[in-house]
């Protein structure tokens, strides 16, 4: 008899704790926060019940919590964070979640193994001599013989389209520097372009004058900043036309 009673004693504290845990389950609204970066589809994952939800295009999301559960905050262009929920996270109507973006490193490609090795320092050509392009060389030709020559090309039109030329170059190179700077899956999972698109995305970026700006200054926080700016109009260039 005696031993019966322990057991239900036993019975009786652990549905008191479990009923008293199940109670304090609450559900609470969140809204994610993070500058020059997208907030949307950050994955919410609650550490000790492994209740799982996304955030919305605004960073918004909701989830059932415990006071001392831990949320663990993850998305590719946003640095992991780890929170604990406190009584008075409870309490209020919003939790307000900062996180940092993820620093991305351009990509360099190595042409010269030996930097020290150059034209200059073997003398091959004087120091300080301006160093063209192949586009601006063929300009440079065709202007600075002058006499019947330089009259034939500019009446032919040639030294216009080698301008042109140089023009293109200089956007080639800069489709480089931005192809190298992302990868395919931030395009389509961050920036939501769709992977047919991403091609003329990169096309409409360079033509931008902040951000080819950017690009040639190897700003890597402006031009995160302005990709993101650049892709919500794109995106909305696609459903316009579609």
């Amino acid at each position: 008899m005696k031993l019966n009673t322990t057991l239900l004693t036993i019975l009786f504290l652990f549905f008191q704790i479990a009923f008293g845990q199940t109670k304090e389950a609450k559900q609470i609204s969140g809204k994610i926060l993070a500058e020059s970066t997208s907030v949307e589809a950050v994955n919410v994952i609650n550490n000790t019940t492994q209740r799982t939800t996304v955030s919305d295009a605004n960073g918004l999301f909701s989830i059932v919590v415990n006071e001392g559960d831990v949320l663990i905050f993850s998305a590719v262009n946003l640095e992991s964070l780890r929170k604990k929920i406190t009584k008075q996270d409870l309490l209020l109507d919003v939790v307000k979640v900062q996180m940092t973006a993820k620093s991305i490193d351009l990509k360099e490609v190595i042409i010269n193994e030996h930097p020290e090795i150059t034209a200059e320092n073997i003398g091959v050509i004087p120091y300080g001599q301006k160093k063209y392009t192949p586009a601006e060389r063929k300009l440079y030709t065709a202007t600075s013989g002058g006499g019947i020559d330089g009259l034939l090309n500019t009446i032919s039109g040639r030294k216009a389209m080698l301008k042109k030329e140089i023009v293109v170059e200089h956007k080639e190179q800069l489709l480089v520097r931005i192809d190298y700077l992302f990868e395919e899956k931030y395009y389509v999972e961050t920036l939501k372009i769709p992977v047919d698109y991403i091609r003329g995305f990169q096309y409409y970026c360079i033509d931008d004058v902040s951000l080819a700006a950017a690009l040639r200054s190897k700003n890597k926080t402006m031009v995160m900043f302005l990709i993101v700016q650049l892709a919500e109009k794109y995106n909305q260039i696609i459903k316009d036309e579609n």
